[in-house]
């Protein structure tokens, strides 16, 4: 079975509240969808929106054509004549996806033509289009309730087209109303009346219904599934690419020339861009989904793998976690302590286990990175001392001036001092460190993300916890402070970060 995916990410994605890309944003994308994840197609943008718009598709359509890629590049268009195709002409683009109406309804409510009328205007913008060398993919705007409530409109627009050369006919549930059973008959009713025809499914989420009609879709027949990366959209948003690739190999086996060990990273990249942040239980892409919790079933995935299913982390470049909390257990931090080349005897464990069980409680949240420190708290052990502390620090900040940062530091029990400016407090503090471990000869993490949280409906004088991302020699690991201050919060999550590094070592 062969299924192509159009993603829509640059067009419809960016209906999505409060989400608009930049030009070099938009051709980051592209770049990632079409040449690292490989997609089938993408759609990048509307003709005539702006002149923003107009840039953005010529610097990825520029791209494409230096790559090869054009054909794959799509922009939607509208039935207006010439000024649409031009539009889109001019911006290198040479595949246009003309919007017309797929329902009776907005045929006479909203552009208040009859159906002849409309068709009329359709064959003309698909013949100026033509004669302009593009190829010409036909949207029909709320199909799903045109199969609802006036099929005969359908099929009267489908019927009065069948003699030009549409490439692909695209049927959109423009309001998400369709059902599985609705969307699987309607589907099964196009390829039955056309068998010729190449049908593309255009899902929406409102009922949060979408990824179960695209399955209904690929079941009925459908030749193509539009998507958008996590999901964006208009209202509910699209079926989010990384979910239906993983449905498409796993049930139905389907042929797809995918990357999947790229979706991450497009996921992660379209979050920085759009702002729009990735909830946590998102399938295959959200922070946690991959993050075993519960011990047994930590336990169950050192016994043949009990708990595992073909979701493998490994597929889309990520890694299998264990979560420390009150509902971990023995065999979580068993895990954890494996990646961190660490063993303990069983009453060693036991006592760990409930120090963990009490932070949880507390709501403490506990990362792989803290167990050196909570072994060391628990058992008193010596080999497990703080190898670095943090003796004194000053930040003076005043006016339009650089903070500059002077700190006092003991490193395996010799005193280092020095002093250095930055962009920020926190920038200021770090290039003091750097400085020390430099003239140790040390090498020194790159940070990698610096994310603040405080509890929901907290207040200026709430704890602040900073997650401190950092990247050492390819390994990726996270450290915690927590404060009232959010400078201090960083700072002690850095500390953490130099007393992991030399408990490292």
């Amino acid at each position: 079975m062969k299924i192509e995916i159009m993603d829509t990410t640059l067009r419809d994605g960016e209906q999505t509240c409060g989400v608009s890309f930049a030009p070099h944003e938009k051709l980051m994308i592209a770049h990632m969808l079409l040449e690292e994840l490989k997609v089938d197609r993408i759609e990048i943008g509307s003709a005539r929106v702006s002149n923003g718009e107009s840039e953005a598709a010529r610097m990825i359509c520029e791209w494409a054509m230096r790559h090869s890629l054009l054909d794959r590049v799509e922009i939607l268009g509208f039935v207006d004549g010439k000024t649409s195709a031009d539009w889109i002409r001019n911006t290198g683009c040479r595949v246009i996806n003309l919007l017309c109406k797929g329902s009776l309804k907005h045929c006479k409510g909203q552009l208040r033509k009859t159906p002849k009328e409309h068709i009329a205007d359709i064959r003309k913008t698909i013949k100026y289009a033509t004669s302009q060398d593009m190829d010409v993919n036909l949207y029909l705007e709320d199909w799903s309730n045109g199969m609802k409530d006036s099929p005969e409109y359908v099929y009267e627009v489908m019927d009065g087209l069948n003699d030009l050369p549409v490439k692909r006919y695209m049927l959109p549930d423009t309001l998400g109303v369709l059902d599985p059973p609705q969307t699987k008959l309607f589907t099964e009713e196009m390829k039955k009346r056309y068998p010729q025809k190449h049908f593309d499914f255009h899902a929406h989420n409102d009922y949060d219904l979408g990824m179960a009609n695209s399955y209904a879709a690929i079941e009925a027949g459908i030749d193509c599934l539009h998507t958008t990366v996590n999901g964006l959209g208009e209202r509910a948003g699209n079926i989010p690419l990384s979910s239906i690739l993983a449905v498409l190999k796993d049930h139905f086996h389907a042929d797809t020339q995918i990357d999947e060990s790229k979706l991450n990273d497009v996921s992660r990249a379209v979050e920085s861009y759009s702002g729009i942040s990735i909830p946590a239980n998102q399938p295959i892409v959200g922070e946690n989904v991959f993050t075993q919790v519960a011990g047994v079933h930590a336990d169950g995935d050192s016994k043949n793998k009990l708990y595992s299913n073909n979701l493998l982390p490994e597929r889309f470049g990520r890694k299998r976690e264990y979560a420390l909390g009150k509902t971990s257990g023995r065999a979580n931090i068993r895990k954890n302590l494996e990646i961190l080349g660490l063993t303990l005897d069983d009453d060693s464990i036991r006592k760990v286990t409930n120090r963990i069980i009490e932070l949880g409680d507390n709501k403490e949240h506990i990362t792989k990175e803290d167990l050196p420190y909570i072994i060391s708290d628990v058992l008193r052990n010596r080999d497990g001392k703080e190898h670095v502390h943090l003796k004194s620090y000053m930040i003076n900040l005043a006016g339009d001036l650089n903070p500059i940062a002077t700190i006092g530091i003991e490193i395996d029990g010799k005193n280092y001092e020095e002093s250095a400016s930055g962009n920020g407090q926190y920038d200021a503090f770090v290039k003091a460190v750097r400085k020390v471990y430099k003239s140790l000869g040390h090498n020194f993490p790159t940070l990698q993300n610096y994310a603040v949280t405080i509890p929901p409906g907290g207040h200026t004088d709430a704890l602040v916890q900073t997650v401190i991302t950092w990247n050492y020699n390819k390994n990726t690991f996270r450290t915690r402070g927590l404060d009232a201050d959010q400078t201090k919060a960083a700072i002690k999550a850095t500390v953490k970060m130099l007393n992991f590094m030399e408990e490292r070592k």
